[in-house]
């Protein structure tokens, strides 16, 4: 199945970035969000991203409308009733997915694939509420999207061969590397491996064993991370990792995924990383 028409519901910081990609592969991207005003500010920021490529250097202005004018604002799904694939990048909620997808599969044609980007929450639940759950699948793309090209691709339960290969032939079209996540496992490969890590790396400061920028140190020069765990963890925000730390503590038990009291109070606090200016650094 060739995929050039593609629907990406949610224009946050993901949302936004997934839209960007797909458009500026040449594909056909409509773009939803169910609060208009956060659908606007999201094509703003696409459109203020294409033009800083321009004054870069990197794309003529030619091409750079020629991409804007593939990012289409839709206010109903009905209006992107011709998109191949929809891919859904709104909060990290599962009660919240499953609702967006009940309202798609009303709409969407039998042949659409559905994906959700998500980080951690599992995808067969997700696909249960539909009427295609071969023809749904997970897909965890990595911020900030237009520059990581790591996509992981998960399979749900019920997830088609066909299905698996017309998503991981879409990824490489605009340029991503995706890995397939063979088994619907809580966390899938990068947040299993990372969030422990990122976890005991606030531990370590809360405990007083070392300052924030020595951990981050410690890790970008001991390890040669191109970013240390704390700062990463400011720019993916941090009440999304303590999301994903607490699905991952309620699905997986131990003591791993414990959040700690001072990530807790970071977000209780309103310091949520890189987007809201604070987190356990400054951005002024």
């Amino acid at each position: 199945m060739s995929i050039e028409n593609v629907l990406v519901v949610g224009l946050g910081m993901m949302g936004h970035g997934i839209a960007q990609t797909s458009a500026q592969a040449g594909l056909t991207t409509y773009v939803y969000d169910n609060d208009e005003k956060s659908r606007d500010r999201g094509v703003a920021r696409i459109s203020e991203q294409v033009m800083g490529r321009v004054s870069k250097g990197k794309l003529t202005e030619e091409q750079a409308q020629k991409i804007l004018g593939r990012i289409i604002p839709v206010s109903r799904f009905e209006e992107a009733k011709n998109a191949d694939l929809v891919i859904e990048a709104v909060f990290e909620d599962l009660d919240l997915k499953r609702e967006v997808f009940r309202a798609l599969d009303k709409v969407m044609p039998d042949a659409t694939i559905f994906a959700s980007n998500t980080s951690a929450l599992p995808i067969s639940p997700m696909a249960a509420v539909t009427q295609r759950p071969d023809r749904f699948i997970g897909v965890h793309f990595h911020s900030p999207v237009v520059v990581m090209r790591l996509v992981e691709v998960i399979r749900g339960l019920r997830t088609s061969d066909e299905t698996l290969e017309a998503v991981q032939g879409f990824l490489q079209r605009v340029q991503k590397s995706p890995v397939e996540v063979k088994k619907d496992s809580p966390g899938f490969i990068t947040n299993r491996v990372y969030m422990p890590m990122f976890n005991e790396a606030v531990w370590t400061v809360y405990e007083g064993v070392a300052t924030v920028e020595d951990v981050d140190q410690a890790m970008r020069d001991g390890f040669n991370f191109p970013m240390g765990p704390l700062q990463l963890g400011d720019f993916v925000g941090l009440d999304t990792m303590l999301h994903i730390l607490e699905d991952l503590n309620e699905q997986c038990g131990g003591n791993k995924f414990i959040p700690c009291p001072l990530h807790r109070s970071l977000v209780a606090s309103g310091y949520l990383g890189k987007k809201s200016g604070q987190g356990f650094y400054s951005y002024g």
